[in-house]
């Protein structure tokens, strides 16, 4: 074993404990499990940035883990309830279908076209983080999402005027 190994050891041995008792207040069993193996996986990333003590340094990744959960857990029920608001009552065929077809036209952009509606649209992600996720910059990242846009309106047979007054 070698000196970083030891060192890890001995952080998650002295630790863990700690850190997922400190997550089990503010989340459920699986959860929390997650994010304690997160926490000690950026301190074994940042192995030569971990300062002493440590404990309060990974609550304090912990606590940012946590955050980052409720963030995007808040922003999935954010995106259902908008899916709500705009499904019509009626004919649940004809719903099922809809989304037959949308699911087909979002399956027929190229790899490209569909992250950028999935980061924008499913994932509620701004420009910017989206465009890190992408590797490229937010105005870049802005004039995909519009050309991705086009092209899933053009293939659900949209006309522009109509997919704009939706956006």
């Amino acid at each position: 074993m070698d000196d970083s190994e030891a060192q890890l050891t001995a952080l998650y041995k002295g630790h863990y404990r700690s850190v997922l008792s400190y997550v089990l207040l503010r989340a459920e069993q699986q959860t929390a499990e997650d994010i304690t193996s997160e926490t000690f996986l950026i301190a074994w990333r940042r192995l030569d940035r971990v300062p002493e003590p440590p404990l309060p340094w990974l609550l304090g990744v912990a606590r940012n883990l946590l955050r980052t959960q409720r963030r995007s857990r808040l922003r999935g029920q954010s995106l259902v309830e908008r899916l709500a608001e705009l499904a019509p009552a009626g004919d649940v065929a004809e719903q099922v279908a809809e989304r037959q077809a949308a699911l087909n036209a979002l399956a027929d952009l190229s790899e490209r076209d569909a992250e950028a509606v999935l980061l924008a649209s499913w994932y509620g992600l701004s420009p910017a983080e989206a465009a890190k996720v992408t590797g490229c910059s937010a105005g870049t990242f802005n004039v995909r999402l519009h050309r991705a846009r086009r092209r899933l309106a053009d293939a659900l047979g949209f006309t522009r005027l109509t997919f704009q007054e939706q956006s």
